[in-house]
């Protein structure tokens, strides 16, 4: 007789298009305000020094500042989770029937007969009764809890790889040819991190690109105006 197949974990890209999607839209995010203040502080001054060291300062603050809203958003919902679950457990405690009786009812909403549901309540009730009701009345599962350190990093990381080419820019190109160089590459990056979001959403990726882009333009643009005043009136 024919050994059964071995039993694993079935993952899907869907499980992972979320977070895919944040971390390049937080690229997106240090492309775009990284290359703008490159364009504007080059607009302004003579020299390189002054602008990388902009453009160091704007990755820094940009991947904490990232960082940091990110850690803020997510403990708060993490917090709100807690409660969800603690009040679970005292309600387990002190009104186990009615919990039950709760947990039959969303399957019986979902499709179940009535006393098909019943059986599986009680038995997900006798083998983890709090993840029952976690998973199926308050619809947090383990991969979807809120986790606010590892979402805090991944939001810094983003930020600073798509902040990481322009400083390059600033740091390996002729002076002279600072702004073109950034003008012609950063359009180039936000077509592709565009697409790819687009993709990841499910959107029209033409649309995504020049909608991205188009900001992006408009972004260096002003940020040139900007450097080009200051640095006239300086």
């Amino acid at each position: 007789m024919p050994s059964p197949p071995h039993s694993h974990p079935e993952r899907h890209p869907g499980e992972r298009v979320g977070w895919l999607r944040a971390a390049v839209l937080g690229a997106n995010d240090g492309l775009i305000s990284t290359s703008s203040l490159l364009v504007g502080m080059a607009s302004a001054e003579a020299t390189r020094d002054p602008v990388l060291l902009a453009g160091v300062a704007g990755l820094v603050a940009g991947a904490l500042s990232m960082a940091a809203g990110e850690y803020v958003s997510v403990s708060s919902q993490a917090d709100t989770e807690e409660a969800d679950l603690a009040r679970e457990r005292e309600e387990l405690a002190t009104k186990p029937r009615r919990e039950l009786l709760e947990l039959k009812n969303n399957y019986v909403s979902r499709g179940l007969k009535p006393e098909l549901a019943e059986q599986d309540a009680r038995e997900l009730m006798a083998h983890d009764a709090l993840g029952a009701h976690a998973r199926d009345e308050l619809g947090l599962s383990d991969r979807a809890r809120a986790r606010p350190l590892e979402a805090a990093a991944a939001s810094g990381l983003a930020f600073s790889s798509g902040a990481l080419p322009p400083i390059l820019i600033a740091w390996l190109a002729p002076f002279a040819s600072l702004i073109p160089a950034l003008v012609v590459v950063t359009p180039v990056l936000l077509i592709g991190l565009g697409s790819l979001a687009a993709r990841l959403g499910r959107a029209p990726v033409l649309r995504g690109a020049l909608r991205v882009v188009f900001w992006g333009a408009l972004a260096l643009a002003g940020s040139s105006l900007v450097g080009r005043l200051f640095g006239q009136m300086s």
